[in-house]
């Protein structure tokens, strides 16, 4: 997710290892944790792979000098890879990853954007299915386990209301391969 949420900054604007750490602080922070242990390297990795460039050297304040990174053409078609890709993943890890990619949603055609709604939706719908085979009642035992058991149901719900919502803004809810009637079905958990 790191190497997405990097190509798609660097795609908009051209910055350095420490603003776009702020930047991923900033934007991504509920999706995935970032820190500079991490960054540098991935910029050294994606510079050797011809992903980015070194669009300017400047001097810093302490004498070290700053590299701005641009994104390559070869980078912008990393990103966009990354970006329609569907790994199997697990429940935690795929919703951080849509949220990402829903982040850069500005840069996709809308036909992209609706197929990764409606792959994320699939994906909602195999987690309730799941979860309404699990038998909670025996596992459960005490108020807290049971809250918690809720609020998860009550956001798997929340999430699929909202995918819907991203799917008729699109103005193609006719085109969705999942029905809208699943939408009424949301609440039987």
């Amino acid at each position: 997710m790191l190497e997405l949420s990097a190509l798609g900054l660097l795609q908009r604007e051209p910055l350095h290892g420490y603003r776009l750490k702020q930047r991923l602080e900033l934007f991504l922070s509920s999706c995935m944790s970032v820190n500079y242990g991490a960054i540098y390297p991935l910029l050294k990795r994606l510079e050797e792979r011809d992903h980015i460039q070194v669009l300017l050297e400047e001097s810093g304040d302490a004498g070290a000098s700053r590299r701005i990174y641009a994104i390559t053409p070869n980078g912008c078609i990393r990103w966009r890879e990354k970006m329609l890709e569907q790994p199997q993943e697990s429940w935690v890890k795929s919703r951080a990853r849509f949220l990402v990619k829903y982040f850069f949603f500005g840069d996709l055609e809308s036909s992209e954007r609706v197929q990764l709604i409606e792959n994320r939706l699939r994906v909602c719908h195999q987690r309730k299915a799941y979860l309404e085979t699990q038998e909670m009642g025996n596992l459960v035992t005490d108020s807290f386990q049971s809250a918690t058991w809720e609020r998860a149901k009550f956001m798997l719900v929340s999430e699929m209301e909202w995918l819907y919502e991203c799917l008729e803004k699109e103005n193609l809810p006719h085109s969705s391969s999942i029905s809208r009637k699943m939408l009424g079905e949301l609440n039987i958990l």
